[in-house]
């Protein structure tokens, strides 16, 4: 048995919670592995990948506000930012409501490269979402909104203490 087998002695968990846990490290072991082979067919890494995620569905935001996005430092995201624009992924433009302000914005050469990588896995996840009711969809995103806010958290509290 693997120390990662074993229930961390400072838990109390019941068996359902153990293999959930489990069963959590395995997506995200699996996501993160999914999106670094996506990122390499695309010739980026896979933070620029998702910082480029994160700007689809955001739409244009500052370098600042991608930081506060992604959770990466504003030092970090200026050098995705860089790679980014230099792959044709993202342009800067002065901000509509500031022009003081630049704004990062994705350009159309992203989503004709990027949308067709991830058809089999999208259309398959529908299909998973559709064996829940709406009640049970409702409990699964309020796990993963928690999630998320989770992960943004103790991602903040890392880069508040430093290396």
């Amino acid at each position: 048995m693997s120390s990662d087998d074993r229930q961390h002695p400072a838990l109390s968990l019941t068996p359902i919670q153990q293999e959930l846990l489990q069963e959590i490290r395995t997506n995200s072991s699996r996501a993160v592995m999914f999106h670094q082979m996506i990122s390499e067919k695309l010739g980026l890494n896979a933070t620029d990948h998702k910082c480029l995620d994160f700007l689809y569905r955001s739409g244009p935001v500052t370098a600042g506000q991608l930081a506060e996005l992604t959770g990466l430092t504003t030092g970090a995201v200026t050098n995705v930012i860089d790679r980014l624009e230099q792959a044709g992924y993202v342009v800067r433009a002065k901000d509509p409501k500031d022009r003081r302000k630049v704004v990062v914005k994705p350009t159309d050469h992203g989503p004709d490269n990027i949308s067709p990588l991830f058809d089999s896995i999208l259309h398959k996840t529908i299909a998973l979402l559709d064996r829940y009711t709406e009640q049970e969809t409702r409990v699964i995103l309020d796990f993963l909104k928690s999630c998320n806010a989770i992960s943004l958290e103790e991602m903040n509290k890392q880069k508040e203490a430093g290396s």
